[in-house]
């Protein structure tokens, strides 16, 4: 099965279990209200956050570099505001996460080594390549 469409299908899962586990201990109206309140500071924290990589994408350009991490940032902010719009404490922690400069870091490392095995590894496929010309003798 596609690992997407596993991941579509585990998230609502987790999430209800979640719900109902939470909200047992702390009674539906104030699940519901944590709910909300995440939603509210993790949007506002992604705001402060998404101004600040602006600011330094800004500076990097003006520097007459290439913003490549503040591009990552901004995507990673923008997912993080995402998920924690979506009701759901699973989801609000992602976004949590992927919030805080250090553990966004951390996801950033995590994915740059994953990309330079995948890479490593089609540069390896390239080498058993064996190029050459050829000519049509019927003409």
């Amino acid at each position: 099965m596609n690992t997407l469409l596993l991941i579509i299908l585990f998230i609502p899962l987790v999430e209800i279990y979640l719900f109902i586990q939470i909200g047992g201990q702390i009674g539906a109206f104030n699940t519901i209200l944590v709910i909300l309140l995440t939603a509210v500071v993790g949007v506002y924290f992604a705001r402060l956050q998404g101004l600040s990589t602006l600011k330094s994408g800004i500076t990097q350009l003006y520097s007459n570099q290439i913003p490549v991490y503040e591009m990552m940032s901004g995507a990673a902010l923008t997912l993080a505001a995402l998920l924690l719009i979506i009701p759901g404490f699973a989801t609000d922690i992602i976004g949590f996460l992927l919030i805080i400069p250090v553990t966004r870091n951390i996801f950033f490392k995590f994915l740059s080594k994953k990309y330079t095995k995948q890479k490593s590894a089609n540069e390896k496929a390239k080498d058993d390549l064996i190029e050459g010309e050829y000519e049509d003798k019927d003409n």
